[in-house]
This record gives C-alpha cells, sequence and structure tokens, in this order.
C-alpha cells in the first residue's frame, strides 16, 4: 500500500509539472475566446439537464457513514496498508508552503522544489482522509482539519508555473488551472464523505473559498469570457482536467438544481475540443503519460455526468471517444512497452482503472487489465475524486464481464491520421522484436522535432528508443523549447540535414508515400524533405521495413539528394550499454534483451560518433546518441541501418 501511494504521489507531482498558459495558449482555436460569449451556454439547455438531476447535490462515490461500502473497502487486503500509512503521517507536521516557495519559480524558473512539497500536502489529506473513511473513529480528524485549513488560506491555488505575471499570487485576479481544478474536486469530495464529522467553521470555509475561488470565475468566464481563461477552448489536457475538477465540485456542493446544470451544460458544449484534440483514429499526440491524465479525467468528467443525471446524458455517445479510448492498447509494442513519444516519461503505463473501465463499458473483454483495475481490486488513490467515481460503485459496476474477444493482438496498428505504426511480431514469436515507428508533425501536442523517430524494443527493454520528456523548467515551455538537446531532433534517431536539425512548426510534416502491410512485413515510406530547412535539399526519404522472418528485424534506409555538396548524418538513441564491434556493427542492450546494428553507406565513407545528451531527465539518466556521420560532403547518399536481436540474445 505505501509502495502504491508513493507511485501515485510521484505521478501526481509529474502530471503536475504542466506547460505555462502562454505556450498551452497554442494549442486553443485561434479567436475562441470570443467565441466564449457569442456562443454561451443556451439556457433552453440548462432547463433540460435541470430536469435530469435530483433534488439535492451528490458527491463521488460514498459518505462516510455508508459503512456497508467502507467496512468493505476496510476488509478488502488490497487497502491493509492504509490505516498504518496515515498514522505515521500523525507523527509528522503539515508540509508549510512559504511564500518564498511559491516565489521560485519566478526567480529561478524551477518547478521541482514548489511541487515536491505541494504532492506532499496532497498525499497527507488523502492518505488521512481515506483511512478515517476505513476506520470511522474520528481520531484522524484534527488533522484532517488541520490540513484543509492550510490549503483553504493558501494564497492562490493556481500552480506557479501558471501564474507568470503573479497576479493570481498578488490577488489581482482569480483564474482556474489543473491544480485549482484538482483542488476544487479533492475539497469537494473530502466534504462529500465527511459531512457532519466536519466542523461547521471547517465546512462553510470549503464551500466559501469554492465559490470565490472556482464558481464565481468559471460562471464569469463562460458567460462573459472574463477572466479569460484559454483551456475552455483548448484541444489539450487542460480542457478536460479542468472541467472534470470543476464540474466535479459543482455537482457535489452546488445546492441549487439550476445552477448545477449549467455546470453539465457547459461541460457538454466545450469537451467537444479536448476531443478534437485527438486525430479521428484516436491517435494522442501529447503522448501516453497525458492520454492517462488528460482522457482520465474525460473517463472521470463523464462518469460523473453519467451519475448525476441518472444516466441519461451520456459523454461517451461522441463518435470519437471508442477510438479514443483504444489509444493505450493499440500503442503497445509488446506486452507492458509503449513508446515514449512527445512530453512522456520513459517507461509510463496506461492507467489501470482507466484501462478497465473502458473494457466493461464498451465490452472489450480486456481481462487482464479488469482484473487489476476494476473496484477495490485498483487499491488507494490519491485523487479521491477518481476513487470515489471508479473504485466505488458506478455505472458499470454491474456490467457483466465480456470474455475477450482478441486473443490474438495483431500483427500491427496503424494511425493512419497521425502517421504511426506499430509493428509487433508474430503470436508465435513471444521473443520477438517490435517497433514504434513516427511520421506526424512538429506543430503536435507536447510537440518534439521528431518526424521519422523509432522505437525498437526487445523483451521488456527498448534498447533503441526516444528518451522521453526532460523535467520541466520555465525553458521547456518557452521560446527557448528547442534548446533542449532532447526535445529537439538531437535527441531523437533522425538525420541532420546540412549541419541543421528538424525545424518546428506545421510545415515539417512526415508525407507518407507508401504503405505495405503484409504478414511478413510492414514497410513505412516517408519524406521529411519538409522538416528541413536546407535549399539544397532536393530529396530525403526514409523508408522502414519490419520484418517479422526469425526473431524479427528492422531497417531504416535515408536517401537523400542534395543540388550541391552537403554534410549528411543520422543517429540512433540509447539509454542502454553499447559497444562497437566492428567498423560498421554495433551491439546496443543488455543480455537477451540486445540488438545487433549493422550500417552501411555504400561508397561513402562514415565515422560514429558517440555524444552524451546533457539535459535533466527524469530519474537523471543520460541519453547517448550514437551518431552515424558521413566523412565528407555528398550530393546523394544511402544510408542504412540493419537492427536485428543480438545472437547471443537467442
Amino acid at each position: 500500500m505505501e509502495k502504491q501511494l508513493l507511485i501515485s504521489a510521484c505521478l501526481l507531482s509529474l502530471l503536475a509539472l504542466v506547460p505555462t498558459q502562454a505556450a498551452e495558449r497554442r494549442t486553443a482555436k485561434k479567436g475562441s475566446q470570443s467565441a466564449v460569449v457569442e456562443n454561451q451556454v443556451a439556457e433552453s439547455r440548462v432547463a433540460e439537464i435541470a430536469a435530469m438531476l435530483a433534488t439535492e447535490p451528490r458527491g463521488a462515490g460514498a459518505p462516510i457513514a455508508d459503512r456497508q461500502i467502507w467496512d468493505a473497502v476496510a476488509r478488502s487486503p488490497h487497502f491493509k496498508n492504509v490505516v498504518r500509512g496515515a498514522e505515521q503521517l500523525l507523527k509528522q507536521t503539515m508540509p508549510d508552503l512559504p511564500d518564498d516557495l511559491f516565489l521560485d519559480f519566478s526567480r529561478t524558473g524551477n518547478r521541482s522544489r514548489y511541487d515536491k512539497v505541494w504532492a506532499n500536502r496532497h498525499r497527507r489529506l488523502a492518505e488521512m482522509v481515506l483511512a478515517e473513511c476505513m476506520e470511522n473513529r474520528g481520531r484522524f480528524l484534527p488533522s484532517i482539519e488541520d490540513a484543509i485549513a492550510a490549503v483553504l488560506s493558501e494564497k492562490t491555488w493556481v500552480m506557479p508555473a501558471h501564474d507568470i505575471s503573479l497576479a493570481n499570487f498578488h490577488g489581482k485576479i482569480i483564474e482556474i488551472d489543473l491544480r485549482a481544478a484538482a483542488k476544487a474536486s479533492l475539497l469537494s469530495t473530502i466534504d462529500y464523505w465527511l459531512a457532519a464529522k466536519l466542523s461547521e467553521k471547517t465546512r462553510k470555509l470549503i464551500h466559501t473559498e469554492l465559490e470565490r475561488r472556482i464558481f464565481a470565475p468559471f460562471e464569469s468566464m463562460v458567460r462573459h469570457g472574463k477572466p479569460r481563461m484559454w483551456w475552455l477552448t483548448g484541444t489539450n489536457n487542460w480542457n478536460a482536467v479542468c472541467l472534470a475538477g470543476v464540474v466535479g465540485a459543482a455537482t457535489t456542493t452546488i445546492e441549487d438544481r439550476q445552477r448545477r446544470a449549467f455546470y453539465i451544460a457547459a461541460a457538454e458544449k466545450y469537451i467537444q475540443y479536448f476531443l478534437d484534440g485527438f486525430t479521428p483514429d484516436g491517435y494522442c499526440s501529447e503522448g501516453l503519460g497525458y492520454w492517462n491524465y488528460g482522457f482520465g479525467h474525460f473517463v472521470l468528467l463523464a462518469e460523473n455526468i453519467l451519475q448525476a443525471t441518472g444516466g441519461k446524458l451520456d459523454l461517451w455517445e461522441r463518435p470519437k471517444t471508442k477510438a479514443i479510448a483504444q489509444f493505450a492498447r493499440r500503442l503497445e509494442i509488446l506486452p507492458g512497452v509503449y513508446p515514449a513519444f512527445a512530453d512522456c516519461p520513459l517507461h509510463a503505463q496506461p492507467g489501470k482503472r482507466i484501462m478497465a473501465y473502458v473494457s466493461r463499458r464498451f465490452g472489450w473483454g480486456w481481462e487482464e487489465w479488469e482484473q487489476q483495475g476494476l473496484g477495490l481490486a485498483a487499491g488507494p488513490s490519491l485523487d479521491l475524486f477518481e476513487f470515489g467515481l471508479l473504485t466505488l460503485p458506478n455505472s458499470i459496476s454491474e456490467r457483466p464481464a465480456v470474455a475477450s474477444s482478441d486473443v490474438k493482438r495483431p500483427l500491427r496498428d496503424w494511425f493512419g491520421d497521425a502517421g504511426i505504426l506499430i509493428s509487433r511480431p508474430a503470436a508465435d514469436n513471444p521473443r520477438g522484436l517490435g517497433a514504434a515507428l513516427k511520421g506526424g508533425h512538429n506543430a503536435e501536442q507536447h510537440n518534439h522535432n521528431d518526424v521519422g523517430s523509432f522505437v525498437v524494443a526487445l523483451g521488456k527493454a527498448t534498447p533503441l528508443l526516444d528518451p522521453g520528456s526532460e523535467v520541466y523548467t520555465r525553458r521547456t515551455f518557452s521560446a527557448q523549447r528547442y534548446e533542449s538537446n532532447v526535445l529537439n531532433s538531437f535527441g531523437h534517431p533522425v538525420p541532420r540535414v546540412a549541419g541543421k536539425l528538424q525545424r518546428p512548426g506545421r510545415q515539417a510534416a512526415a508525407k507518407v508515400l507508401k504503405t505495405e502491410f503484409t504478414d511478413e512485413k510492414d514497410t513505412l515510406v516517408l519524406d521529411l524533405r519538409s522538416c528541413y530547412d536546407v535549399p539544397e535539399l532536393t530529396k530525403l526519404v526514409r523508408t522502414f521495413v519490419f520484418s517479422r522472418a526469425g526473431r524479427g528485424s528492422l531497417s531504416v534506409t535515408d536517401e537523400v539528394e542534395f543540388n550541391s555538396p552537403q554534410a549528411f548524418e543520422t543517429a540512433l538513441i540509447t539509454l542502454s550499454p553499447w559497444k562497437q564491434l566492428g567498423p560498421d556493427t554495433l551491439v546496443v542492450g543488455e543480455k537477451a534483451e540486445s540488438v545487433e546494428v549493422k550500417i552501411s553507406t555504400k561508397e561513402n565513407p562514415f565515422s560514429l560518433q558517440a555524444t552524451e545528451i546533457q539535459e535533466h531527465l527524469p530519474g537523471r539518466v543520460i541519453p547517448k546518441r550514437l551518431g552515424i556521420v558521413l566523412s565528407d560532403p555528398v550530393r546523394q547518399a544511402v544510408v542504412r541501418v540493419a537492427i536485428a536481436p543480438a545472437e547471443h540474445g537467442k
């Protein structure tokens, strides 16, 4: 249990390290803020939804007085360490969040120091509330009230990186960001669960601060466009996360049924912007970690509205939701192995509650996920709103399990709208190679300049990979973003052309020239020329051929032509040990999870230039760039890299 909560705290901390509003605003549609005012939520729709709602508000999960539910939680072996962990917290003081720590970001650009303390405060409050609901003895209540008072007294609920001007900190404006929305759903859920167990003073303060910091600014934004908060019509995770938190707090605490209906109507209208951020085939360009975060909050929003309206209003009926729900399943290269494209942590995994929920919702029969993610089997969560909606009884709790209908994973998943290919070995080859191949463009959500990138998987490892996200700082979401050598194309296995890296922007896009998929092999051919601002470049075609023969192999061939001699190189990226066996042969990886790399440049000599990428990555890992550099400028060249499981790995 303690390990689970620690992992949850780390994930909360990582997901809270989110882009500044200035940078993320670029993903909102042009002119969308004026549209907020012009296209207000229709009062007729509010009235229709009000008729669906109960007279009294209801929160996520169950109040502490419902002992049948909470006693079942207390008896579950998945929760055996919750009370013990909370007892240890009683011996500790509430971590302080002084003004100086909030101002740290504005002075230094560091986001981690503040966020670490915030995550510890959140963990303390959530864990003690869970323990109190399970035990029902009152001994955690004084510390819970102290923790709530500390949260309610913060100058602003907006995180420092989202308050660059310090207008929220100085009380000049009250905005809602990811953190503020999360606090709203947390506090409203605690108020609903503990109800009369809390002092009248604490409950009144919770409602007062929710009104001041969340409800008043949200209603003003939707009705009048002020304060202007771009995320209402943004097409990334902010939209779903903020709507889920705000609407969750409203449906839990607002007494007036008509007013509650206004929040649901607003969510019904504006959540479409979030869904529009996915390609028609459901691909999430923000990466798997943000699919967990953003789409995970869509799940919460949809479930909350289903419960509030007695099943009458169902966001899952939107056309694209089924495809989006399948994204993580389709992204998996080998069992438990996923590419870390975009701002995604290495080794990210799909959220088990999300996967179990959508499997049961759509009857997909993903037994391995349902066994670990449905009901109490999912264990504790530090997100009490999520816990109440997805772990305690909900709209899918009574749905019968469906026998799995896709025992065999398909040989490939092709996200044609996004240009992403996931190639897998044959089902009877469990020790085979897998690969993720990326086209796309350089203006994606949480973009890296990585058109043409690829990941090679073997066993549980990715000996050749995309290094994933860096530790967020002020630079990460600023005009200096691509100074980072893990965010620009230097940190990806793509060419450097005439000494230049890939350029950012929508015009830097892979053109799919050919796809050919058979049981024996998958072929993907991309034109990468537009990704490089090199006038002399007349051709740059990258051809991926994934073969399932033997234990599998991947060949990556670059054909380049210039109208005058120019420098050319490509690269491999790894976090694994590597060694050079000969002038054209490398081994990368460890033991049975290592690959052999054969390099061919025909008549053009090359050198291998290994460079450590010295950027700040989670876990302080240091990727190595193995540059394959042609020794002389060329007018035309063909560089081929052939990758297969190393012989000694058999």
